[in-house]
């Protein structure tokens, strides 16, 4: 059974995050916002610390790279890399949702490869600092639709194809490309391949300028004729049309609650600010008497405090599932789906709340508001995940519910 409270062997780990959070990302936040595709130089430090706890141990799955479903006792109740890793998450996006997404070695690449990669995979590309490239100019959120392909030759894939909006794109060591390894078969035959950014064909087009998370770029890439050696596909090469692409969609199982956490700890942000500048207004935030019976600004607060709640419960639950060996595709996109949503809707109310405290750049608010967005729309937008949770509780396939 699954219990609520910080476990206790990640107590200490966490308070480290907040500590990080709280001396380096958020005094660093607003720098980094503003200097747009700047490298965050003071984030070289705390990746090798992260390296380091990982390396000894004390770090429990800390980061993304942190999350792996493996084998467990039923008999037992495990918290493993996936809770770890969404707690610590919470916690640096405390400080920064950017600054978490430029940390070297913690990219959505290094999950999706912690996901689903063999052992002597996971050996090669230990220290490996990977992006994942999935979404094209045609093709958003429906990722069975992928263009890309690649072609077997010999002992070499041969990649081609276009991918955007990709985070830390330009920065990364290597890139997980999702492509088609034959057209003809849809969604079965879509895999995905670690490719370094010094393999031949491999170019950054161009990084973009965004509304939001600023001190993380987000590059275009292109693949054209791009040699890749067989044993960087991730996961089995066979093609089962039984089984669709379940192989590399696992690793959303794992990845969306990591973006869940992301929001809940932005949102918690937010709402903590908000706190303070209505209680220095004379709000007082009474927990003991009815919500009809108070203040607006403060009714509306607490309205804000329990949707941020269930999406907390639901990203730990999300994790939980995956520790113990469960089945957690809906759970994931449910945790997403509400965390996703409700960290906008707490950023930009909180922002209405505080005026034009909240509004200007005196605070972090408005910047939280706008950092909020991606995390609505990345590693599947709210509108998919809406759609997959209605297929897993009704029962209906991808082709009979679209």
């Amino acid at each position: 059974m699954i219990n609520l409270e910080t476990p206790r062997k990640f107590r200490a780990f966490v308070n480290q995050a907040h500590q990080v959070a709280a001396e380096m990302l958020r005094p660093n936040s607003r720098r980094y916002d503003l200097a747009e595709h700047e490298y965050p130089k003071e984030l070289d430090l705390l990746a090798a610390l992260v390296d380091g706890l990982g390396a000894s141990g004390t770090g429990s799955g800390a980061g993304a790279s942190g999350v792996r479903r493996t084998e467990v006792d039923d008999s037992k109740v495990k918290n493993g890399s996936n809770m770890s890793s969404v707690l610590s998450i919470m916690e640096m996006c405390w400080g920064d949702v950017g600054l978490l997404l430029s940390m070297p070695r913690q990219g959505l690449g290094n999950s999706a490869i912690a996901s689903v990669a063999s052992d002597e995979q996971l050996r090669r590309f230990e220290g490996v600092w990977a992006a994942m490239a999935i979404t094209e100019p045609g093709c958003g959120s429906d990722s069975a639709n992928i263009q890309t392909t690649a072609r077997r030759d010999g002992d070499h894939y041969v990649i081609d194809g276009e991918k955007i909006f990709v985070t830390a794109g330009a920065r990364c060591d290597a890139v997980v490309v999702w492509a088609t390894v034959d057209k003809s078969l849809g969604r079965a035959a879509i895999k995905s391949f670690v490719v370094p950014k010094d393999t031949p064909g491999l170019t950054v087009e161009r990084v973009e300028h965004k509304l939001g998370i600023r001190s993380s770029d987000t590059a275009t890439i292109r693949l054209t004729n791009c040699r890749v050696p067989a044993e960087n596909l991730l996961g089995s090469p066979d093609v089962d049309p039984d089984k669709g692409f379940a192989g590399v969609m696992q690793t959303f199982d794992n990845t969306r609650p990591l973006v869940a956490a992301m929001a809940v700890g932005c949102a918690r942000a937010s709402l903590e600010v908000t706190r303070d500048l209505l209680a220095d207004a004379g709000v007082e935030i009474d927990y003991d008497r009815s919500v009809h019976l108070q203040p607006a600004a403060a009714a509306t607060f607490l309205q804000l405090e329990a949707d941020w709640e269930s999406a907390y419960l639901l990203t730990l639950q999300a994790a939980w599932m995956a520790d113990n060996g469960r089945p957690n595709s809906l759970q994931a996109s449910m945790a997403k789906a509400k965390a996703g949503r409700a960290a906008n809707d707490i950023t930009l109310r909180c922002v209405e709340l505080t005026g034009s405290l909240g509004y200007s750049e005196h605070e972090l608010l408005e910047k939280w508001a706008r950092d909020s967005k991606i995390l609505d729309i990345f590693e599947g937008t709210q509108q998919i995940q809406q759609l997959i949770v209605a297929r897993r509780l009704l029962g209906k396939t991808s082709a009979e519910l679209k």
